[in-house]
């Protein structure tokens, strides 16, 4: 059953402690009070402010476990404060461990802080989970998709538009890495896991990948620069640097450029393109 009064009371508390600089939203000069707005936390959570509204008035209707996760997540909570909130709401929470798609505290809070800068969010397998906008402008919205095709390894033998975005010269590399990293996560997580469930789509599906991991590769790596190739700006050559959280097998990517190269003036002009409205 959910508990309305003990969910609300929460849900205020969190608002009320969470700073606007720790989720990366600018203070502004007429804020009075601490913590976040409700309006502010909604968006966070991509609800309607209404229906958070109603959550903090002990009213309205049943979150569903999606809505929950969401607001976790949106709240910057710890796994713990997370379960918590779940059974809250009337709902078990979710299984921890590898496959948890809930992002720690202190990588969103470093994400939040990368406003200029290319970066995202990666599962093990190399699902998205969050992005910077300026990740966004330069890869596109890697969040919109799902099922298999929300891994990267998986697109990449699927989806031949995957590779325009890539030097044609790191193609071969790129096939090899994206193979062994599949069987490296496999070994590692078991035959029951969702990297053996994506190797059996892939050897059904692609010819490519069944040559190459027939050759059983372990620990091929990328290359230090990456060659990426924009649809409006051309080739970039980015460093990417990669912060791991352990516990949640997630992986902070920040791409950047050398300062003073042309790649980097391309990352300043792409952050006025990401900005432009859509036509």
């Amino acid at each position: 059953m959910i508990d309305r009064a003990g969910l609300a009371e929460f849900l205020r508390h969190r608002r009320g402690v969470l700073q606007p600089e720790d989720v990366g939203l600018p203070r502004g000069q007429r804020r009075r009070t601490g913590g976040l707005r409700r309006e502010e936390v909604a968006a966070l959570c991509h609800m309607s402010a209404d229906y958070y509204a109603r959550l903090e008035q002990e009213r309205g209707p049943h979150p569903s476990e999606q809505m929950v996760a969401s607001i976790a997540q949106g709240l910057h909570l710890s796994l713990d404060e997370r379960d918590h909130l779940f059974r809250l709401a009337g709902h078990n929470p979710p299984v921890r461990g590898s496959s948890s798609e809930h992002i720690s505290p202190g990588l969103l809070r470093i994400l939040d802080r990368l406003h200029d800068t290319p970066a995202e969010i990666v599962t093990e397998l190399g699902e998205t989970l969050r992005q910077t906008p300026l990740s966004v402008a330069l890869v596109g919205d890697l969040t919109a998709f799902s099922g298999p095709a929300r891994c990267i390894g998986y697109r990449w033998f699927t989806d031949p538009a995957v590779r325009e975005r890539y030097a044609p010269e790191d193609h071969t590399l790129l096939t090899r890495m994206y193979a062994s990293g599949l069987r490296q996560v496999l070994a590692l997580r078991g035959p029951d896991s969702k990297a053996a469930h994506l190797a059996e789509l892939l050897l059904d599906q692609s010819a490519e990948f069944r040559q190459v991991w027939n050759d059983h590769e372990i620990g091929v790596r990328p290359h230090e620069v990456k060659h990426l190739i924009h649809p409006e700006l051309g080739a970039l050559e980015l460093n990417c640097q990669r912060l791991v959280d352990p516990g949640q097998a997630h992986s902070l990517l920040v791409f950047t450029a050398v300062p003073g190269s042309e790649s980097h003036e391309k990352l300043q002009l792409l952050s006025v393109i990401g900005s432009r409205p859509p036509h």
